[in-house]
């Protein structure tokens, strides 16, 4: 089997409510960028990722480039050679997470319609599915509320409440969702927005309500999340401070959170993205896999990972229902908050571009 062509797709994917970060303007709209592979068989496999400098920290107009500086090497490299393809493009990049993850997708969905079964089974096959979190973005104590119990009546049991602009806030939106929905599961994320102080103040304020606080402090500062985690009466979670192996076994070696959030986009794909599971699993601290905002492609490739590992405790895969014009067709189901895998092979998804 030989790769003749690959095409490189551009897309700007609209939301259809835009979100507001802790820290981040804004967002109404993220770049995605598909890859297409086309084999001397005809078959097609794709890949994508996205760029958008705040979220991912990457430039738009850069990952294009480099994706299509890394196109023209494809069809030199052996479709099931992925370690060594990867390691070739890694040179190309400057290991570019973004460029990395569009590229590691293609090999693996291509290596699943290979073999003819579902990229999860090929990677471990653990389970078929998994419950996810849905998003209730920064907004008033009211209106939080209400989305959740919207949420709620779609099957959703789970919530990531959105904070870290204002704790105190934080805490009364946690509370009015408790209120509402008292047998929901409810996690708050307050991508690096606190102090140490305030979210040891927060994580008392919601102890037996929240299941977990995730990046309470900034990515940069790993001794804080060490001393909330030390202290604190919830589970402390790192997200944006764990982007590759060498930072998970940073955090896992030195005990520094309960778990850590995978994110293909910002790890560079499903083979970083595997070794960081297993670091976690090693040290005994559970693996969420998260996502960002992003196309349902990414989305299958995440559940593909959280359904091939048991140490993947938590999912929140839902980057992909606020977006109005996603160009992939999920092959999986979603129903009453829980992701079900399909037994298509690969990553199981049409594209349509």
């Amino acid at each position: 089997m030989q790769i003749t062509k690959v095409e490189v797709t551009p897309i700007d994917l609209i939301l259809g409510n835009p979100v507001r970060m802790a820290n981040i303007p804004e967002i109404k709209q993220v770049k995605s960028i598909f890859v297409r592979f086309e084999t001397r068989q005809g078959q097609s496999a794709w890949g994508c990722t996205i760029a958008h400098q705040e979220l991912t920290g990457e430039s738009p107009e850069e990952v294009i480039r480099l994706c299509r500086e890394c196109a023209t090497l494809i069809p030199d490299l052996h479709p099931t050679h992925i370690e060594f393809s990867l390691a070739e493009l890694e040179r190309q990049t400057k290991a570019s997470p973004s460029v990395m993850c569009a590229f590691d997708l293609a090999f693996h969905d291509l290596l699943g319609m290979i073999a003819g079964l579902p990229l999860y089974r090929i990677l471990g096959g653990y389970r078929n599915r998994i419950p996810t979190s849905i998003t209730i973005p920064i907004t008033s104590i009211e209106e939080a509320a209400e989305m959740a119990c919207a949420q709620a009546s779609l099957g959703f049991k789970m919530f990531k409440v959105k904070g870290g602009l204002d704790p105190e806030n934080d805490v009364r939106r946690v509370q009015a969702i408790h209120r509402a929905l008292p047998d929901s599961i409810i996690r708050l994320d307050a991508d690096g927005g606190y102090s140490v102080q305030m979210a040891l103040d927060v994580s008392r304020a919601l102890v037996n309500i929240i299941e977990m606080l995730e990046q309470p402090t900034p990515a940069n500062d790993r001794e804080a999340l060490r001393r909330i985690k030390e202290v604190s009466p919830v589970p402390i979670l790192a997200d944006q401070s764990v982007s590759d192996p060498a930072s998970a076994l940073e955090l896992a070696s030195q005990r520094m959170v309960d778990g850590i959030n995978i994110k293909l986009v910002a790890c560079g794909g499903i083979n970083n993205a595997r070794q960081m599971d297993a670091i976690a699993r090693a040290a005994r601290i559970s693996t969420m896999v998260g996502c960002f905002i992003e196309p349902a492609l990414l989305i299958s490739a995440g559940l593909s990972l959280a359904l091939s590992s048991p140490n993947v405790r938590y999912a929140d895969l839902d980057g992909h229902l606020n977006l109005m014009n996603d160009s992939s067709k999920a092959g999986f189901i979603l129903k009453d908050g829980w992701l079900i895998a399909s037994d298509i092979p690969g990553l199981g998804n049409g594209v349509d571009l």
